[in-house]
């Protein structure tokens, strides 16, 4: 019978006076029978809008009426034909302006938690089942996958399923990119990262680390190596920054730097690792999206006793999901907004706070979003040992300045064939980050699965 709940299911959650001094996961996932519960409210309807609002058309309300009936495992095999990483991407896609923002269910009340249910599905074969790689028949292709982020290992897991030998060349020496360097554990545990790109791997995946495709390699000692194909999945990994006086000041970080030390480097850790993060009492976070709230809300656990987030715009505008930005004013955390930072100021070399000038919101521009303008004569000075820059990431030119034929856009990213991915030069594909600058896990998987069905149209197919 179906659940008419207006509302999902809560899920159990760590206290946020507990959890803000600590680096466990916030959200603690469903039981068995809260799982079932919410499945329940799927009321299966014909038309699906679920599936088209997946970037990877995973078979959602498929998957769901398996969760009805208890087959778990059965559940799990039906998003893994669409997604490789569900236990990740139930923690961390945006499904509430994907899948869940088209559910009928959410019409006169809260859609289905489709993502909760990915997540716990997942988990629940994670901790019950062993898994067993298929048996897969090569097809005599090669490809380079250059980066082990999400549309990299997208990309690698479906070629492999389809034949081909896999190799991924990642510049870090652990595998996951952004998904261990940008998410903090508190969010996403690193084990459990670890843990489904195992799978991947074991697909049949080769791995070649602390190679830096562009410096270590190009790619034209990659196709010379015999390789048929190459996909780019490198991400975004440099920094912007604001250019106001005082960037340079000792600590001063990107949020790139800042959570790379935290999350791949483990600073939560020390003393047990050497890669220490020093905060003081007073942080100041600059930018409104998911990584000035991971960085907000890492600074908080790693000592700072006040921690302000400073955005040019409004509440209603802060491009961050509504999730993120709940849990950090519950743990604590204090929005300044409508400010917009003219000067970091220090002595000594150090940083003491910034100068910032208060904001009225204007006309739209061209991003659609009302416009912020500066209201004069309303300065003001917030006292900070730290600032951090998260106002987002371009693709770092490392690559590109090595393979000048690589065209770019007026975002400095990739240009490709938004059909195949394919860049402009032959047989070179490129998905994720590079090609749209910092985006989302699932877009990047959806490039990656994109990028893999053409490279096997066009050297499998193509050729019979």
């Amino acid at each position: 019978m179906a659940n008419m709940r207006m509302t999902k299911i809560p899920m159990a959650e760590q206290d946020p006076l507990v959890r803000n001094k600590n680096f466990l996961e916030v959200a603690l996932g469903y039981t068995l029978e809260e799982a079932i519960d919410e499945a329940n409210r799927c009321i299966e309807c014909k038309h699906q809008p679920c599936k088209k609002g997946c970037p990877v058309n995973i078979k959602i309300p498929e998957f769901i009426k398996e969760v009805k009936d208890g087959n778990i495992k059965a559940a799990y095999d039906i998003i893994t034909e669409d997604n490789g990483l569900p236990a990740i991407c139930g923690r961390v896609c945006p499904q509430e302006s994907q899948c869940e923002s088209v559910c009928v269910r959410g019409i006169k009340g809260e859609p289905v938690g489709i993502g909760r249910l990915e997540r716990f599905v997942a988990d629940w074969v994670m901790a019950n089942e062993k898994q067993e790689p298929p048996h897969i028949k090569p097809n005599g292709k090669k490809v380079a996958i250059v980066g082990s982020g999400p549309a990299s290992l997208s990309c690698a897991s479906d070629l492999s399923r389809l034949g081909f030998e896999v190799v991924i060349f990642e510049a870090l020496h652990e595998l996951g990119g952004v998904l261990m360097y940008g998410i903090p554990e508190f969010r996403l545990p690193k084990d459990l990262v670890k843990r489904e790109i195992d799978l991947v791997l074991d697909l049949g995946v080769h791995v070649e680390k602390n190679v830096v495709i562009g410096k270590s390699l190009d790619i034209d000692d990659l196709f010379d190596d015999g390789y048929d194909a190459v996909f780019i999945g490198s991400g975004a990994g440099l920094p912007k920054f604001l250019n106001i006086p005082g960037e340079n000041l000792n600590g001063v970080y990107s949020s790139n730097e800042f959570l790379t030390r935290v999350n791949l480097m483990k600073a939560y850790d020390f003393p047990n690792n050497h890669t220490p993060v020093k905060m003081g009492d007073r942080a100041i976070i600059v930018g409104g999206g998911n990584v000035a709230m991971d960085a907000a809300r890492t600074a908080q656990r790693l000592g700072a006793k006040e921690v302000h987030v400073v955005y040019r715009r409004g509440m209603e505008e802060l491009p961050a999901r509504k999730e993120e930005v709940h849990h950090a004013i519950e743990e604590g955390i204090i929005f300044d907004l409508l400010n917009n930072p003219l000067e970091i100021i220090g002595e000594d070399a150090k940083v003491t706070g910034m100068k910032v000038i208060q904001m009225e919101l204007g006309e739209p521009d061209a991003s659609g979003r009302r416009r912020p303008v500066e209201i004069p004569g309303s300065e003001k000075i917030i006292d900070a040992d730290t600032v951090i820059i998260a106002i987002g990431q371009t693709p770092n030119p490392l690559l590109t300045d090595a393979t000048p034929n690589l065209e770019l856009n007026k975002w400095n990213c990739l240009q490709v064939d938004e059909e195949t991915m394919e860049t402009t030069v032959a047989n070179v594909y490129a998905g994720g980050d590079a090609v749209t600058g910092a985006a989302t896990v699932i877009l990047a998987m959806g490039a990656g699965k994109k990028a893999a069905k053409a490279i096997y149209n066009k050297l499998i197919l193509d050729k019979k």
